[in-house]
């Protein structure tokens, strides 16, 4: 199976793209899903959390206070290299076992890291959704319970615009209206769809 890997920037709207995909009936795996799965509260990796870092990134119900563990990570470079080393492993485990386990023609797997860690190796094709960082601040500074301040620390962890459009190949700019979106995710649906049956025919011969 051809997998898709689509990224983007935090406010891009990589996961509305996502979810125009799934409605075309692709299968999406989605990383902040997995990211999320991994730390459900009782999990060996949520203790680990709670041990480094203390009782203050744990809410009254024992879940975990992503907030408070945000605000951690992103003043500390350390902490952040000390999370990513106990959850990226974890995380590409569980996509690799949902991916093996799509159906449709081709898969997405939807990951706002898929360049910055080893995720992209699960891909064959990588698809970016673009958008100019002022917009892209002021979206994600609307959408998300964060200061612009935090939203700029984030983009910092990110590739920078630039060199995620390098690597990509096809590349979706979001600067207009839903309807330019869902225009742009069809035609790539088709062109996926072609991808695969290619690839399947390649496979048979």
């Amino acid at each position: 199976m051809i997998i898709i890997g689509l990224t983007g920037g935090i406010g891009s709207g990589k996961t509305t793209v996502s979810n125009l995909f799934f409605e075309l009936g692709v299968a999406v795996v989605d990383a902040d899903n997995a990211a999320r799965e991994v730390v459900e509260t009782g999990s060996p990796a949520l203790k680990d959390i709670q041990s480094h870092f203390g009782k203050d990134v744990i809410n009254s119900d024992g879940s975990l206070d992503r907030q408070a563990l945000r605000g951690k990570i992103f003043d500390e470079e350390n902490e952040r290299k000390w999370l990513e080393a106990l959850l990226h492993p974890l995380i590409r485990k569980r996509l690799t076992l949902q991916l093996q386990q799509a159906q449709s023609d081709y898969a997405i797997l939807s990951s706002p890291l898929l360049l910055e860690t080893d995720q992209h190796q699960l891909t064959q094709q990588i698809l970016v959704v673009d958008v100019p960082e002022a917009l892209q601040l002021d979206r994600a500074s609307a959408r998300d319970e964060n200061s612009r301040e935090q939203i700029k620390a984030i983009m910092a962890t990110q590739l920078d615009r630039k060199t995620r459009c390098e690597q990509a190949n096809d590349i979706i700019l979001n600067d207009s209206d839903t309807d330019a979106l869902t225009a742009k995710v069809l035609s790539l649906h088709h062109q996926y769809l072609e991808l695969a049956k290619a690839n399947k025919n390649h496979d048979t011969d």
